[in-house]
């Protein structure tokens, strides 16, 4: 697991990317916290600056939405999800899955 920040830095409604590769982005929507692949899948954007709603993401290059609970797609142009990472909170701090750890390679 990969520490992110502290629990209390992530005001609900906003994201951080995390540097990681591919990069991820983590989401604090309605009181939860999810995490998706940080490039959106119609082009290279980075969801994390995208606009958070109704535990959607909206890319901000081309107006894509994706559902934060399971990277689908819910409007065109995106016809792809993006992938979906699980995220903890460990002592207050967030943490998200790399994707190398979530298929068993460590």
């Amino acid at each position: 697991m990969i520490p992110v920040c502290p629990v209390d830095d992530l005001p609900d409604g906003e994201a951080v990317r995390v540097e990681t590769e591919p990069p991820i982005a983590v989401f604090h929507s309605d009181g939860e916290l999810f995490a998706l692949d940080d490039t959106c899948t119609h082009q290279d954007a980075s969801l994390s600056e995208g606009w958070i709603e109704d535990c959607r993401v909206e890319c901000p290059l081309h107006a894509a939405s994706f559902d934060l609970r399971t990277g689908e797609p819910s409007c065109l142009p995106a016809r792809r999800p993006v992938r979906t990472h699980r995220v903890a909170v460990i002592d207050g701090v967030i943490h998200v899955e790399p994707p190398a750890e979530q298929e068993g390679v460590a």
